[in-house]
């Protein structure tokens, strides 16, 4: 395994997942079986009031050549059996390949599979040894079955606790492939149940069948005999109850932090942010669920950054946010009118591939420019582009916006496209801003005579050494700052309109 698998879980392989899960898998259930076996060897010896039977040395010595016995035929067949059941996760695992659903299945259940293994070896073994003492000594017998059944329920509770949390590699792996419909584990209401065994259920049921015991005088009742087995089960309790709650509730707590942390990158702005999805219960469910929120989500962004880039930003927003309908309304807008000078020529002389490169740097700087002071680009014609400021996101003073752009436009074009020259014509006033079209296809856009007036200027501004020229209704409207910025000069009639236009020049362009 190299680095970057040690380092981000999901670029292991199948194969060296099994790998790392295959010996603390062992162990977890060998550790399992020990606890259960310590629980019942302090029962017996401690826990539980043993009855006065006489001597019983040759019980003893039965019992014990009878749990070799047992163990000797026990731990390999339980071995065989947890390979044979669980052949089927390790073959997909080991061809490094995608799951079957069977497969998949199989790979989330393993805990429950371990499970019933454990509760099968155990309740044989416990069946042998309550019916071997019981014919020696039914009181015995009681012993035996009060401490096998907590060794039982210590060793089914513990060894599924730590399987689940060992089988969450093999859990990822499986669920990359596709997360189920519904969950194919126990639930998180059964695992805490399970966790509550532990830690409370066992204890409990040590104490109810003790002194049940000592009440039909099955076992004996001295006060402090009953003291130690009191003192022992709680010591049982705080031991294996912590481990087992520790388990569950990180087993609950994990998923859900991660969960979390996802939600706080989502919030930030990260659309990427995911979380590993390792759990076939309701949890599972969660986790898929949120990546499928998210892939929503990454997709919507993806859709409004395509929309925005093709309608602007600004038109994007309140179509997402106000939905579009056709009409317009009557805004107070600037608009600034930029176009290119001998682009006819600049086409012939030039290969294809060279005007397209040339045209898309000179829309980078307009595109640039016209955001930087609050305007959007309402359509490219071209070799042209329309902006306008005041619609449709309210500008406070939207001439005064116009006008420091196309200032600055000038500036830029001839610091970082020398070879190009262009025409910039500004206007401002009244103009119906709104949807135009059809239902089935419409833009927004902006109509008025403050359009047509711009796309006038423009044609002038190209004979200007300025290459800029406004209107003196742009500049009246403009802040004093702006305004002051702007000389006032003749009145024109421009192609088309029935009045004269008063015309401005900036101060000073400085090349």
């Amino acid at each position: 395994m190299d680095l970057a698998e040690l380092i981000d879980p999901s670029r292991r392989s199948r194969r060296s997942v099994l790998t790392m899960t295959v010996i603390p898998y062992a162990i977890g259930m060998v550790a399992a079986n020990l606890i259960g076996a310590v629980i019942v060897f302090v029962a017996v010896v401690w826990l539980v009031p043993m009855p006065v039977i006489g001597d019983t040395s040759k019980i003893q010595v039965v019992n014990a050549i009878v749990l070799g016995a047992y163990l000797a035929v026990a731990i390999p067949v339980g071995a065989a059996w947890a390979i044979r059941k669980l052949r089927p996760v390790t073959s997909w695992l080991m061809t490094d390949r995608d799951p079957t659903p069977e497969e998949q299945v199989r790979s989330l259940r393993m805990p429950m599979i371990q499970l019933r293994i454990h509760a099968t070896l155990w309740m044989i073994g416990a069946g042998i040894f309550i019916g071997l003492n019981l014919a020696y000594e039914p009181k015995l017998g009681m012993v035996v079955a009060i401490a096998a059944m907590l060794g039982l329920l210590a060793t089914c509770a513990l060894g599924y606790l730590i399987a689940e949390r060992l089988t969450r590699g093999v859990a990822r792996v499986a669920l990359a492939s596709g997360v189920l419909k519904q969950p194919a584990v126990p639930s998180v209401t059964t695992r805490i149940l399970l966790a509550w065994a532990m830690s409370t259920g066992v204890p409990v049921l040590g104490l109810a069948l003790i002194g049940g015991g000592s009440l039909i005088g099955v076992l004996p009742h001295e006060q402090q005999t009953l003291e130690l087995s009191a003192l022992i089960l709680s010591v049982i309790a705080l031991a294996v109850g912590l481990l087992a709650m520790v388990l569950i509730t990180r087993a609950v707590a994990d998923p859900v932090t991660s969960v979390r942390k996802a939600i706080d990158r989502v919030r930030e702005g990260d659309f990427n942010a995911e979380v590993p999805v390792y759990d076939g219960s309701e949890i599972g469910l969660l986790q898929a669920g949120f990546n499928d929120m998210v892939a929503g989500l990454r997709e919507r962004e993806h859709m409004r950054d395509i929309f925005g880039r093709h309608v602007g930003e600004d038109v994007a927003e309140q179509a997402l946010e106000q939905g579009v309908s056709l009409g317009g309304e009557l805004r107070d807008v600037a608009v600034m009118f930029v176009d290119l000078v001998g682009s006819t020529e600049l086409a012939v002389a030039l290969p294809p591939q060279e005007v397209v490169r040339l045209l898309n740097l000179f829309f980078g700087v307009v595109v640039e420019v016209v955001g930087r002071h609050g305007g959007s680009i309402n359509k490219f014609e071209g070799d042209a582009a329309l902006c306008v400021f005041g619609a449709p996101s309210t500008r406070e003073d939207a001439a005064g916006d116009a006008l420091a752009a196309a200032r600055e436009l000038v500036v830029e074009l001839r610091r970082t496209l020398p070879q190009l020259d262009l025409g910039v014509g500004v206007s401002a006033g009244d103009a119906v801003a709104g949807n135009i079209g059809s239902a089935e296809r419409f833009e927004y856009t902006v109509i008025g005579d403050p359009v047509n007036e711009a796309a006038r200027l423009t044609e002038l501004a190209k004979k200007l050494p300025e290459r800029l020229l406004a209107s003196g209704a742009a500049v009246d409207r403009s802040a004093p700052g702006e305004a002051a910025r702007w000389t006032l000069g003749e009145e024109v009639l421009l192609r088309g309109r029935d009045r004269p236009t008063v015309t401005a020049t900036p101060v000073q362009v400085k090349a």
